[in-house]
């Protein structure tokens, strides 16, 4: 599904150029390329007391996982969101991947 996922940004309130957006776009496409079970990103920046507010949605095959981050910089606060998303998506991918493989080997050795 990596190549067809889709990134869907919003912004609200706060003046963007294109070297955020594509910076963004090129961190979401690289985690679908990563994580092949994700279909959609959705990021969404918005000003909210004098902060930037950055809320990111990612969903796909058996996947729904949110984060979110607010920093004084749009950069900082989307880069940090992506991180705690990336974790997620790592921990989650790991857990199934792992988890399978601990299940045939119990099944193993109960023979």
């Amino acid at each position: 599904m990596s190549a067809d996922a889709r990134v869907v940004m919003g912004f609200k309130g706060i003046e963007h150029d294109e070297e955020l957006s594509q910076s963004v776009e090129k961190r979401c496409r690289a985690l679908a390329n990563e994580f092949p079970e994700t279909a959609q990103f959705e990021v969404h920046l918005e000003l909210e007391a004098g902060e930037v507010a950055v809320r990111v949605h990612v969903s796909g095959r058996d996947t729904q996982f949110a984060s979110h981050a607010r920093a004084a910089q749009a950069r900082t606060a989307s880069d940090t969101a992506l991180e705690k998303l990336e974790r997620e998506l790592r921990r989650h991918h790991d857990k199934r991947i792992f988890g399978a493989r601990r299940e045939a080997q119990r099944s193993r050795s109960n023979r």
